[in-house]
Formats: C-alpha cells, structure tokens, sequence
C-alpha cells in the first residue's frame, strides 16, 4: 500500500532553523536548567534528568515559539501592519500575549471557556484581548482561523506552525549542551509542535536518540492516529492536563514530524499525572501543571520500557491553577 501521507520532508525543520531561532529568542527567553533527579532515578531504575521548562518565562515552554514567531514574522514586515489571532488551552497565548507586548502587535486570543483562571489572567495582563468563548480548544481554534479568515488577521497556530515548531526546538541543543550522554528524550504531546521540534533537532545531533512522546490517554490523537496510519479525530475526555486535550487541526504538519521521527508514543492516566504531580512537588520541590508531567507520570508508572541509560525529560510549564494544585495534592495518596 502507497502511504500519500505527507512526510516531514514537506515541511522541513532543519538544525539551522532550529539554531538560528536560538539566536533570535536568546534576549527574551531563559535557558533553563537541566537537573539530574536522583528521585525519579531510583523510581525509574535509570538515570534521569528534568529539562524545567516551567521555569521558563511565562512558565511554559510556549515562550519559545511565540516569540521566534513574533521575531521571524517582524523582520518580514511592519509589525504593526496587522493583528495577530491565536487559539490556546492557556499557555500559548500567555507567550503570544507577552511577545506581541514587547513587539507592539496587536493579538486576539481565543480559548476554551473553562480554560485556567491563571492563564487568562496573564493573557489580559499583557494587553491581548481574550476570547475565552469556546465550548473546548477545538471550538476555540475554529473560532480563531474564522477570525483571522473574516478580518484578515494572521493566524499564528500553537503547533502547526514553522517558526513556533523552530521555537520549540531550541529546547534540544539545550540539553544536548549539557549533556550529550542522553539516551531518550520522553517529551508531552498535545498538538505535536514541541515534539516535532524536538525530535527534528534531536535527529540532526543525536540520531540515535530515542524519542519518546507522551499524551494522556482522555486525549490521546496522536496515538490513534498512528495506529491508523492517518490523522483521525478523538472524542477528547477531561484531564488534568488541559494543556495537551483536543484534536490537533487536520490539515496539521506535526502529524508528518511524529511520523518520521518519534519512535513511539505512551500514554498516562488520570491518577498517574497526579501522583506525578504530588511526587514532584514533595521530592523536588517543583511545581509542574498537568500537561508539564505527563513525562514525569510516564516514567514513574513504568510505561516507558524502553528508557536505559540516561532519560531526559520535559516538564513543560507550571501554570496551574492554585485551587486545583490544592486539590491534587490534598486528594491523591502518596504510596
């Protein structure tokens, strides 16, 4: 059977691209660090390491390729020659909202309704305006690339997007910087950009570098969507992880980039992402939102089999809600 899926090579993200966002972001955004776990380690029988993205700015990893998008997309044209639109579960248009701050742009958000209180807030706080109308993320994004369509705004996706993929993989010479010894990186999945990134830099300076990626399995497309052999839609259920639940749009690009590049995809419960939660935050003393630990869920359930050697991976963001931070840790047991 002839597989007409687009590959990766339609849409290349090359080890320059990822360099030169470097470059470009390096005055906005924080190198984070990577810090061995010798907790996770023991729990895990490997070495691990965290790369702590939720220490970046605007505690997530999204700070990233919102601004390589702002940066790369001001240096093609008058940044004040048009609005921008966004959709986001939070984070995302946090990051957007701050990069179109500092460059002058005006940007609309559009999100779920019940999205975290404490990402909308920051997303008012930096001067976007914030349509937090949608019934879910998929409605949201409907709404947004229908707004961008009618106005002539310019969609900036959270994942299918060249310059927010390049973003995000600025995280992988990060940690290959420091060290080079990494076996595995275990990375979460929700629209698929960070992975795809990730992944593309990775096979550029490590290719034997396994990658793992994580989804939860309430919403877990990409999984579903592997096993088919095209992109299919899910019936996403609640989650912790608000940040990784939806469909990724079906005419996505990361779809082709998970394909070529991950070598297999694992998936957390609901109780596992708050056990990880709470172990987290009692071990390491580090606050993590659900969609920031799932990889940490993953390695402390034992789902990734392959992991050997030294494991890297992503804690994605901290924002989290403080009323549900406190109701995971005061309703989940530790063992």
């Amino acid at each position: 059977m002839i597989n007409h899926t687009p590959t990766a090579a339609h849409h290349p993200i090359s080890l320059i691209d990822v360099l030169r966002a470097r470059k470009r972001i390096a005055p906005y955004i924080r190198r984070t660090p990577l810090i061995e776990s010798a907790w996770l380690s023991a729990a895990a029988g490997c070495r691990i390491s965290l790369k702590l993205e939720s220490l970046q700015v605007s505690s997530s990893f999204k700070a990233r390729g919102a601004f390589n998008a702002v940066l790369a997309r001001r240096e093609e044209r008058d940044a004040l020659s048009t609005r921008l639109v966004t959709a986001s579960a939070g984070n995302h248009g946090r990051a957007l909202a701050l990069a179109a701050e500092r460059s002058g742009w005006p940007l609309v958000v559009f999100t779920p309704r019940d999205a975290p209180r404490t990402k909308l807030d920051a997303i008012g706080r930096h001067g976007a305006v914030l349509r937090a109308e949608g019934r879910d993320y998929d409605d949201a994004e409907q709404m947004a690339k229908a707004f961008a369509e009618s106005t002539g705004a310019a969609f900036i996706s959270p994942y299918s997007d060249l310059d927010v993929i390049a973003g995000a993989g600025t995280i992988a010479p990060e940690i290959f910087d420091e060290a080079s010894d990494v076996d595995t990186l275990v990375v979460p999945i929700g629209g698929g950009g960070l992975i795809s990134g990730v992944a593309a830099a990775t096979r550029r300076i490590n290719p034997g570098c396994r990658i793992i990626g994580v989804e939860v399995a309430a919403s877990c497309p990409f999984q579903t969507s592997l096993r088919a052999g095209r992109l299919v839609p899910i019936v996403p259920g609640p989650t912790l992880a608000d940040g990784l639940a939806g469909n990724p749009d079906p005419e996505t690009i990361t779809f082709a980039f998970v394909q070529q590049y991950v070598d297999e995809i694992v998936t957390v419960s609901e109780p596992e992402l708050a056990t990880s939660i709470v172990e987290l935050a009692a071990h390491e003393h580090l606050i993590a939102e659900g969609a920031g630990a799932v990889g940490i869920a993953a390695l402390l359930a034992g789902h990734v089999t392959s992991a050997k050697g030294h494991v890297a991976t992503i804690v994605t963001g901290s924002n989290i809600d403080s009323q549900q931070l406190i109701h995971v840790l005061a309703s989940t047991s530790r063992g």
